[in-house]
């Protein structure tokens, strides 16, 4: 199993990027896994939940997959199959969503990690949220259950041609989901300043580093199932052909 470093050197030589003396930043991460933001972090957020996309965002559809090509007295068993996958050590590094990234991508991104924040992003000295030890929950092609849901997708596929086309083809379902063990929080602010941290305690454990007025560096460390903060997507289309 490759090293943090070995992931980040490997990174940065094909990215054409030099991480010296710095973490590779979010966006960076991003590009190089083919990964996505979730619009939302819920426990319950399975594999091959359903999205659409609108050309800027993702939207949740709040429907699965197993739920439209499975008969509903099989659903809560595949469903609860895909909950209980083991979580394997993703090939990321460990990476940081910078301040310029927090707003960029929208102030969400705290909420992703349970994290909640008053005050605006803008006004800090400085704020980042470092993601460590990334995992993932993800099938193969080997995997018993993957191949029972591919078989059961082309029956629907060809029986209900309508169904599929409206709520699956055209759609994007979720191949891969990514958990962060723990991430770290800094944030620096002017005395006065508004801006203060807060977050879900419940299955984290709670690491203070630094609580001043002006300087705040937190640690969190999932100790639950823990939500997912992001994920990878294929149209719908193309799902059958990843077997």
């Amino acid at each position: 199993m490759a090293t943090n470093q070995e992931l980040t050197d490997l990174m940065g030589l094909e990215l054409g990027t030099s991480f010296h003396n710095r973490l590779p930043h979010a966006k960076e991460v991003f590009k190089w896994q083919d990964i996505d933001l979730l619009p939302r972090s819920l426990e319950t957020t399975i594999l091959y939940e359903i999205y659409d996309w609108n050309g800027r965002n993702w939207r949740a559809t709040d429907n699965n997959l197993v739920g439209y090509i499975f008969k509903p007295e099989e659903t809560q068993q595949i469903s609860n199959e895909l909950a209980s996958l083991p979580k394997h050590k993703a090939l990321i590094p460990n990476f940081e969503f910078t301040k310029e990234e927090i707003i960029e991508f929208g102030f969400s991104i705290p909420a992703l990690f349970n994290i909640s924040f008053s005050g605006k992003v803008e006004n800090t000295k400085a704020f980042s949220i470092k993601v460590n030890n990334v995992t993932e929950s993800r099938q193969t092609n080997m995997d018993p259950l993957k191949t029972n849901i591919l078989r059961a997708l082309s029956v629907f596929a060809e029986t209900e041609t309508k169904r599929y086309r409206n709520n699956i083809k055209l759609n994007y379902l979720v191949r891969a989901l990514f958990y962060a063990e723990s991430v770290e929080i800094h944030l620096e602010k002017e005395a006065g300043v508004g801006g203060e941290l807060s977050f879900d305690v419940e299955g984290v454990e709670v690491e203070i580093k630094v609580n001043t007025e002006t300087k705040k560096e937190v640690k969190l460390t999932y100790t639950g199932n823990g939500a997912p903060f992001a994920a990878s997507f294929i149209k719908g289309k193309d799902f059958a052909l990843t077997a």
